[in-house]
């Protein structure tokens, strides 16, 4: 691993941009009052999950996805902040815009990080270390944030580099130096080496990604079948999946964790599902798509050990595609008389698949047989643009269904 970049053009430069501790960031940059501080994002309520967290907060060890009670324990004097997904939305739009203006093919993995193929930027920068550099300095000047940035030959290193430079900062591998950035790093730093894995991995003395290298094909193909082949291919530094530009998103979903287990037929409940529901038709109707399906997502409040709930999920396919919150909110309340298990719950969450985007750039759906819209879908889709346009202006909570106000979870992203 160097510095820089090679003066003469790479077969192939992949970046892989990632803002560093993104939701937490935005709330101390519009409120300046709050940096230099341990700021948490999420985790209010006592089950309640660390959406992000600070810098400052992480010294204590707090991290993302970390149950509150673990956060509140490890730093009792962070400050805890609720999220503001649509404020997230419009700084990541920033971002994105920024991410463009250096190349055409970006694969965008989450609202703060994504995959951009700079393949050809020796015609306009000295070398990818240059590129590297203006590309930050044009998120900082775009947003006021900063964006840590690995740049690779190959998408898996590009990724490996972004995390390990972080906070702000930027490292390039060369394609003739690939090997030896690989070599002593943990092989858990390879993709699809989870927990299980990883455990089975140290049993057959596989430590490094080096010692993964080296190991016999035919022997992982035998201990982790097809992905045992694929994962020697990582080892050697061999990853020719492209940057992805036109990759679409799969689903779209909200979901919450409760301070107390709900019961199925309480009105909290059904709130907690109007409320996420009403947050999914913003966010299709600002990406002008509607879905065909929707998911009813319970944990069950009956503990399996080792932090280990059952997942019940309930799906309903509709007629029509849709983006109305109102339409969403029906349905998911409708899969609560499917689910069989009457316990209470600690989470509930809303989730939308197979996914139509609109040609024309607007959600306004038509009655079948390509009818003219009826006059209840028309005063409803002018309705739901009249409320996209207060909440943008004075924030999402301005103006509801009488809804609960839920403690959301970081948005699910596309599948990865």
């Amino acid at each position: 691993m160097t510095p820089g970049g090679a003066a003469t053009p790479w077969p192939r430069v992949v970046a892989h941009a990632d803002m560093d501790a993104f939701y937490a960031s935005v709330e101390q940059l519009d409120n300046p009052a709050l940096r230099g501080l341990p700021v948490i994002v999420g985790g209010r309520s006592r089950r309640g999950v660390v959406t992000s967290a600070s810098y400052e907060a992480r010294r204590f060890g707090v991290r993302s996805a970390m149950p509150a009670h673990q956060a509140h324990r490890l730093c009792p004097q962070g400050i805890f902040v609720p999220g503001r997904m649509a404020r997230y939305v419009e700084v990541s739009r920033a971002v994105r815009a920024a991410f463009d203006e250096f190349s055409p093919i970006v694969e965008p993995l989450s609202l703060d990080e994504a995959f951009l193929d700079l393949t050809g930027t020796h015609r306009l920068f000295a070398s990818p270390l240059e590129a590297g550099r203006a590309l930050k300095h044009r998120v900082h000047q775009g947003t006021g944030l900063v964006v840590s940035v690995g740049i690779a030959p190959t998408k898996m290193a590009a990724k490996i580099l972004s995390d390990i430079s972080k906070p702000d900062g930027l490292l390039v591998v060369e394609p003739d130096e690939l090997g030896d950035f690989l070599e002593p790093l943990p092989v858990e730093r390879l993709w699809g080496v989870g927990r299980v894995t990883l455990e089975r991995m140290h049993q057959a003395g596989i430590a490094t990604v080096g010692e993964l290298a080296r190991a016999d094909v035919a022997r992982l193909h035998a201990m982790f079948g097809a992905m045992g082949p694929q994962l020697h291919e990582l080892a050697l530094g061999r990853d020719p999946r492209p940057v992805v530009g036109d990759y679409e998103r799969k689903s779209y979903g909200e979901e919450s964790t409760f301070e107390h287990d709900l019961a199925l037929d309480s009105l909290e409940l059904a709130r907690v599902l109007i409320a996420h529901s009403e947050a999914l038709g913003r966010r299709l109707r600002a990406d002008h798509v509607r879905a065909h399906t929707v998911t009813l997502k319970l944990k069950l409040a009956r503990p399996l050990g080792q932090g280990r709930y059952p997942i019940v999920t309930r799906s309903q396919s509709l007629e029509a595609p849709t983006d109305d919150g109102g339409e969403l909110s029906r349905v998911a309340r409708a899969l609560l008389g499917h689910v069989r298990e009457r316990e209470r719950v600690r989470l509930a969450g809303v989730q939308v698949h197979n996914l139509v985007r609109d040609a024309q750039g607007t959600a306004t759906q038509l009655a079948l047989f390509g009818e003219a819209p009826a006059a209840r879908e028309g005063r409803r889709d002018r309705l739901n643009r009249t409320l996209d346009q207060v909440a943008e202006r004075f924030g999402e909570e301005a103006v509801t269904r009488g809804l609960a106000h839920a403690e959301r979870a970081a948005p699910t992203r596309r599948i990865k």
